[in-house]
């Protein structure tokens, strides 16, 4: 127990001092009071794309190649059309969002791997603030980033410097701009470039040296998930953290070791409600 309350307080302390970047995933709209009002997950978001339109039996459970298909024989305004309905609905922030977005300490990244726009809603508040957006090289290509100030307005990477508040959506968002990387060929142009680093900002490439990563709502199922993650923590600290419930599979396990990732195996919203306070931290129970 004296372990977990020192993990506790070591993630707090790095949290508040600059030195964690927090990576954020889909899981964490599970936090959302009575469910989340958009999909939280690849595997919600494909059933919510093949719903809309007819694809192949053997794909309906790949989000990448199921977009593809919609790209190649629908077009690619369509595909659009559909992740634009999927996400439609304002995701409301929750309490760890919000507790992200209190953090005083600057500048402050954070990372968050999925299209909705809670953490985006969270950050409103903090003036000089941005968003950067990976874009897909099908709808402009050429250019890997676009930025973008509080009020949704597009502004240039220079600016970002300027920021003291760094929202990075490496996979593209809702908001403002519709900008969105989910099909095969998205994936394909951004991986091509992404070991020398050429899709990520300078401006993250920079803030990221020698701090800590915890990831949150996160899973690393898939080569796509692991590759992301491993480029954007490159050249970070070598220790990092991971709110990781449940069983995990052989190439989680391997990818934890391998980047030197310590799994806290409980449910995010204990561990959400521990960091925020919400619950006495005695209480916490991790296994690392």
């Amino acid at each position: 127990m004296d372990k977990a309350n020192a993990l506790l307080s070591e993630i707090i302390f790095h949290l508040e001092e600059g030195g964690i970047v927090p990576y954020l995933g889909p899981g964490v709209l599970d936090l959302i009071p009575g469910g989340s009002p958009v999909p939280n997950s690849p595997e919600a978001l494909v059933q919510q794309l093949v719903a809309k339109s007819s694809v192949p039996f053997k794909i309906r459970g790949n989000l990448t190649a199921t977009a593809q298909y919609i790209e190649n024989f629908k077009h690619r305004k369509t595909l659009v059309g559909h992740m634009t309905e999927a996400f439609a609905i304002d995701a409301p922030p929750t309490f760890l969002h919000d507790y992200l977005a209190s953090i005083v300490r600057k500048p402050l990244l954070i990372v968050d791997a999925w299209y909705d726009n809670a953490m985006a809603t969270a950050l409103q508040s903090r003036r000089l603030s941005g968003q950067m957006q990976g874009v897909s090289q099908s709808e402009h290509f050429g250019t890997w980033v676009h930025y973008f100030r509080p009020d949704g307005t597009r502004t240039d990477p220079f600016e970002a410097d300027t920021w003291d508040t760094l929202l990075y959506k490496p996979m593209g968002s809702i908001a403002p701009a519709k900008n969105f990387l989910v099909s095969d060929t998205d994936f394909v142009e951004v991986l091509t470039e992404i070991d020398i680093q050429t899709p990520i900002p300078d401006v993250v490439q920079q803030l990221r040296s020698g701090r800590h990563f915890l990831f949150l709502g996160c899973r690393f199922r898939t080569q796509l998930e692991r590759t992301f993650a491993r480029q954007i923590m490159k050249r970070s600290s070598d220790l990092h953290w991971a709110v990781l419930p449940g069983e995990l599979t052989r190439n989680e396990a391997r990818f934890l070791a391998e980047q030197n990732i310590k799994r806290i195996d409980m449910p995010l919203d204990a561990f959400a409600r521990l960091l925020t306070g919400e619950k006495e931290a005695e209480k916490l129970a991790v296994a690392v």
